[in-house]
């Protein structure tokens, strides 16, 4: 039973088998070289979803931030507005303190016991103010303009004009 194997025969087997080597080896190669892909796709593929996780949460912090940010928006609106308002009235409001402070040649100020206790433009306003506090509403007297004043402690509540910006 033996069989005789040319020689030929022999050299075409051993040629297919080494052309089954090398596609084994060209084979592992593949394989190898798929693997490492499939691990790097599959590791850009984490990452990618941990990107997504990371901007999704991102975007909903901005959303409630922007959310934040228009109600603060209409909340300010209104208030600027008031802002601009009662800017042009204190404008308007200097203009014509300018204008009186210009025209006033002097203030009245009202002393307590001799100590300063706060200035007006006005006679009557500076009386007014005196009454509020408590000074009786009768009893002003004026003073005459050269005469000695009385000392500080023996009057409660005296007006006394103090000319401006050097004016007599």
């Amino acid at each position: 039973m033996y069989r005789i194997i040319r020689s030929s025969a022999y050299a075409v087997l051993h040629a297919d088998l080494d052309q089954a080597r090398a596609d084994l080896d060209q084979a592992r190669t593949a394989l190898v070289q798929a693997r490492t892909e499939a691990e790097t796709a599959t590791d850009s593929a984490i990452r990618a979803e941990d990107a997504l996780e990371t901007l999704r949460a991102a975007l909903g912090r901005a959303t409630a931030d922007t959310a934040r940010a228009e109600g603060e928006l209409l909340a300010l609106r209104p208030q600027l507005l008031l802002d601009t308002e009662d800017r042009a009235a204190l404008r308007t409001l200097l203009r014509i303190t300018r204008k009186q402070s210009a025209a006033a040649a002097r203030v009245y100020a009202l002393f307590h016991r001799g100590r300063l206790h706060s200035v007006h433009a006005s006679v009557e306003a500076a009386e007014s103010a005196a009454e509020a506090e408590g000074a009786p509403p009768e009893g002003w007297t004026a003073h005459t303009p050269g005469a000695a004043l009385p000392p500080a402690a023996e009057v409660i509540w005296r007006v006394q004009p103090l000319p401006l910006g050097g004016a007599a």
